[in-house]
C-alpha cells in the first residue's frame, strides 16, 4: 500500500518561499503512469489542487499559482517537493501531497496525513 508523509517547516514569514517535501513508500514515483500532486485547502475554504508532476517528470501546475509555485523531484529519495514564493497570509493552509492514478478522471488517491503551514510575521 503506498504511503505519503508530507514534511517542512510549519511557519513561514511573507515575502519568503514555501518549501515541502513528500516522501513516498511502497511504489515508485518512477511507474508508469502515475503522477504526484500538491493540493491545499485554507482554513474555512475548499480544495485547491496546486500541480503535478508526472512519473517521466513532466510538471503541470494551476494558472492562478504557476507564476510562484515549482515542483520538483528525487528520484533516489523517492521524494518530490513544492515551492511556492513570494507568500502572503493568504497562502496559510493545510497542505497535501497526493498520488493521482491513470483512471480517465486522473483521481487523486493515496493522500498524505496533510501539514498546517501558517504564513505570519
Amino acid at each position: 500500500q503506498v504511503q505519503l508523509q508530507e514534511s517542512g517547516p510549519g511557519l513561514v514569514k511573507p515575502s519568503q518561499t514555501l518549501s515541502l517535501t513528500c516522501t513516498v513508500s511502497s511504489v515508485s514515483i518512477t511507474t508508469s503512469s502515475y503522477g504526484w500532486s500538491w493540493i491545499r485547502q485554507p482554513p474555512g475554504k475548499g480544495l485547491e489542487w496546486m500541480g503535478v508532476i508526472a512519473y517521466d517528470g513532466t510538471t503541470y501546475y494551476s494558472p492562478s499559482l504557476k507564476s510562484r509555485t515549482s515542483i520538483s523531484r528525487d528520484t533516489s529519495k523517492n521524494q518530490f517537493s513544492l515551492q511556492l514564493s513570494s507568500v502572503t497570509p493568504e497562502d496559510t493552509a493545510v497542505y497535501y501531497c497526493a498520488r493521482v492514478i491513470p483512471d480517465i478522471r486522473g483521481t487523486l488517491a493515496s493522500w498524505g496525513q496533510g501539514t498546517q503551514v501558517t504564513v505570519s510575521s
